[in-house]
């Protein structure tokens, strides 16, 4: 590896002699070649692909990423190891993008179980025809995010299929990460009376996406809030903070998340609807259209469950930090009914809030 941080923790084996070549790609567009394993496709990955990543010539030489477990060790006694695979449609929206969004959605992926994000794999699925411009605007979207986060980019690999065959761009991302020893963050350790806490607004990035689409005649200023929040994470175990269990909220919204922490400890969680923190134009966007901001996808927000005489600590160090202003205590967890999430709606009612039946966005992530 060849950053700065790398030489702070050297966990790979280098491979000597191996000159990366750059300026060779001049095709307007991809090509079948550019998936056939000859030349072309080793020129698109030289020239188009690590050097955006920040991937070493040296590492794409190997069909594996190499690891030294005395060095990982030295981060904790517990491996993180995620992968998920991104569709959005389309590639480009306000606030982010599918690269910009594979990398914080991995890493928020391990960070969530209190790993610090070290490394990611990346796996591309190109339609032929794509446009070479889009191709290397979303791998500089994605070296942009990763050394954002301080993570690296270690092996990969690249599928062309025919046209038809898949939509522009399907990326796939693995993050490895390790756990610190002594830290158990897991969603069956929620009890009664914990309090649960959210970073900050809901459903920007569902929102986000279906206007960028272009299929509604709206114009709004929302943007996707596409972001890592392992440092957000890092500030909260800082400050001693008592972590339960944390998810990022993604598909399905904070109902899915609430109800998975709610079935996997056995408790009764109450939320408190007036306390959701929502933006005036997202609100107004679900009421066009008939959707719930409590079920949109986010990018960038988790919630967490904390013990109760924790909560006004841990707001305190939420807002002090960028991702965190708007965070806010939305819900509390209660012995009974076990396994239920309920919604007080702030009118005198109260409702069970299941998990979306369906899909309200299809290609949001």
């Amino acid at each position: 590896m060849t950053s700065s941080k790398d030489t702070e923790h050297p966990l790979f084996q280098r491979i000597e002699g191996v000159r990366q070549r750059t300026g060779r790609v001049r095709d307007p567009i991809v090509t079948q070649a550019h998936g056939g394993g000859g030349k072309a496709m080793r020129d698109l990955i030289d020239d188009v692909i690590c050097g955006a990543l920040g991937m070493s010539a040296q590492q794409i030489q190997e069909d594996q990423a190499r690891f030294s477990l005395a060095a990982l060790a030295q981060y904790g006694d517990r491996l993180a190891f995620t992968t998920d695979a991104y569709v959005v449609s389309p590639l480009f929206f306000p606030g982010g993008d599918i690269g910009k969004l594979a990398v914080n959605g991995t890493i928020n992926d391990l960070a969530v179980s209190g790993a610090i994000p070290l490394y990611l794999s990346c796996s591309l699925i190109i339609e032929e025809g794509l446009p070479m411009e889009t191709l290397r605007a979303v791998l500089q979207s994605m070296g942009e995010a990763a050394r954002a986060a301080s993570v690296h980019f270690v092996t990969g690999d690249t599928k062309v299929v025919p046209r038809g065959a898949a939509d522009q761009l399907f990326v796939t991302t693995t993050g490895i990460g390790v756990i610190p020893q002594g830290l158990e963050i897991a969603a069956h350790q929620l009890q009664p009376n914990d309090a649960i806490l959210i970073n900050g607004y809901l459903g920007d990035h569902g929102a986000a996406i279906l206007v960028a689409r272009g299929e509604l005649q709206l114009e709004t200023t929302i943007e996707s809030d596409c972001a890592a929040l392992h440092g957000l994470i890092a500030a909260l175990h800082d400050a001693g903070i008592t972590i339960r269990a944390m998810r990022d909220i993604t598909r399905g919204g904070l109902s899915a998340v609430l109800n998975e922490l709610a079935q996997a400890s056995q408790v009764h969680i109450a939320v408190d609807g007036t306390k959701l923190p929502i933006r005036p134009e997202v609100q107004g966007f679900c009421e066009i259209l008939g959707f719930d901001p409590i079920h949109l996808a986010n990018e960038g927000k988790l919630a967490l469950a904390v013990p109760s005489e924790q909560i006004e600590q841990a707001l305190k160090v939420m807002h002090a930090h960028p991702l965190g202003q708007q965070a806010a205590h939305i819900a509390t967890c209660r012995p009974t009914p076990a396994g239920l999430v309920t919604l007080d709606t702030g009118f005198g009612g109260e409702r069970i809030l299941e998990m979306l039946v369906g899909e309200q966005l299809p290609r949001i992530c």
